[in-house]
């Protein structure tokens, strides 16, 4: 899920900026330069500074506190462990037992949180079928404890692979609780949605960060990007499908809600959701007015596709990052 609403630049800078956005959006992609951030250890520890404002940590335990801290004021919660483009089996397995340790203390703790994850991270790309194996693992315990689980989509390059696993995972295993992500700014969203509507799993809606060719997809920026998640999220919520609106975009959730009340649609099919340390005034005043809240955690190592796509979502957060990275201890 991405999204963000963008500052009034002056005019002439704003070629500049979106140059600078979709840099980022390219070296969030470059596998070699996240095995140097995420391996050495001086790299590591400026990437932990720049990343907290984002990341709630880099262990289970921490990821738990904050999901309690998130359900204490009325949120659901989603919880990552973040990754993806793991290139070897042995890997996968052990990342996919982090994912299970995850789902064992959400269900000890009795937490309101789903589980997200990367096919990516727990094996695609070595196999598909590997891949699949550990998703359905990961669900199946999930489903145990009574938890949705939530796959994240990735560069469009791997869709086919993404869609075709989560529909065996309903097709083949039954598992209804395991929902989707589906990005508004592919071309292809418009034929993908109403096949994805078939299955009784949550999509979760977003714009889509992943850096993308102009024939794959609308630009991030686009009027037409903001129509089309428009129309697809309007789709979702008339129709009763079990949906997450997950976007910062003020003007969207403000016309959604309109369409919520003047159609009387039904809370338990929808939920908006919004990005652990991004505008979560705007979830609580969500709540406090009555819609369903969920609150989106990541934790994990590796951290750098993820806070360079939401630095790229806005580049001036990069004044941000430096002040965190330059500040005092404890004063971040």
């Amino acid at each position: 899920m991405q999204e963000t609403i963008r500052p009034a630049f002056p005019l002439q800078w704003q070629p500049l900026v979106d140059q600078a956005a979709t840099a980022l959006r390219r070296l969030a992609l470059n596998e070699d330069a996240k095995k140097k951030f995420c391996g050495d250890p001086m790299l590591r520890s400026f990437m932990h500074r720049v990343s907290g404002r984002y990341v709630t940590g880099q262990t289970v335990a921490q990821a738990l506190q904050r999901v309690a801290s998130i359900n204490a004021v009325g949120h659901a919660a989603s919880a990552e462990y973040m990754g993806e483009s793991c290139r070897d089996a042995v890997r996968a397995v052990a990342e996919t037992e982090v994912f299970m340790e995850l789902v064992a203390a959400v269900g000890a703790r009795g937490l309101n949180c789903s589980i997200s994850f990367d096919l990516s991270h727990v094996g695609m790309v070595v196999d598909t079928e590997l891949g699949y194996r550990h998703a359905r693992r990961i669900a199946q315990a999930a489903g145990r404890i009574g938890s949705e689980v939530m796959i994240s989509m990735e560069g469009s390059d791997r869709a086919d692979d993404i869609y075709a696993i989560y529909s065996r995972l309903h097709m083949d295993d039954g598992l209804d609780h395991v929902g989707i992500t589906m990005p508004a700014k592919l071309h292809r969203s418009a034929v993908d949605l109403p096949k994805l509507m078939e299955l009784p799993g949550r999509i979760r809606l977003v714009k889509g960060a992943f850096l993308e060719a102009e024939h794959v997809a609308w630009d991030r920026n686009s009027q037409q990007l903001t129509e089309n998640y428009r129309r697809y999220a309007q789709t979702l919520l008339r129709s009763g499908h079990k949906c997450s609106i997950a976007t910062h975009d003020r003007a969207i959730q403000k016309e959604l809600c309109e369409l919520v009340a003047l159609e009387n649609i039904h809370p338990d099919g929808y939920e908006f959701e919004s990005l652990m340390g991004l505008d979560t005034e705007q979830l609580s005043a969500l709540h406090v007015r009555g819609y369903p809240t969920r609150e989106y955690v990541v934790f994990g190592e590796e951290h750098f596709l993820y806070v360079l796509n939401r630095m790229s979502e806005e580049p001036i957060r990069v004044y941000q990052a430096l002040v965190d990275l330059l500040a005092p201890d404890g004063m971040q």
